[in-house]
């Protein structure tokens, strides 16, 4: 992944503690305390690589986080903005560090590429 590209995914992060701030009225540790909650849906993968590439890319598509975000905003519902936040926010890091959505053929197989050795 171009550096270009892991630059503009560490901007996404910091649009998303920009949205924090402007739109929740709770203490940032919930912020950080809440980063990695997203990574909970690798529990899909103990079913199989299907199951769990799906319900992995759910919790880590941006489009998904912006919907929640959205629609907490407009039905002013600060929990389920705080949600959206938080997965837009660890997508986005998560993007930088080279992770993407996955494939069906294994965990290590994302959108980006491979990770781990080859």
């Amino acid at each position: 992944m171009s550096k270009l590209l892991k630059l503009e995914e560490v901007a996404m992060f910091l649009l998303a503690m920009l949205m924090f701030e402007q739109q929740c009225t709770i203490s940032w540790w919930w912020f950080f305390g809440c980063l990695l909650l997203p990574d909970i849906s690798m529990l899909g993968y103990l079913a199989n690589a299907r199951a769990g590439a799906a319900l992995y890319n759910l919790f880590h598509h941006k489009g998904f986080a912006l919907l929640l975000y959205f629609t907490g905003t407009w039905f002013a519902y600060e929990p389920l903005a705080f949600a959206g936040i938080i997965l837009f926010a660890h997508s986005s890091l998560d993007r930088a560090f080279g992770y993407g959505l996955k494939l069906i053929t294994g965990f290590q197989d994302t959108h980006l590429g491979r990770i781990g050795k080859n």
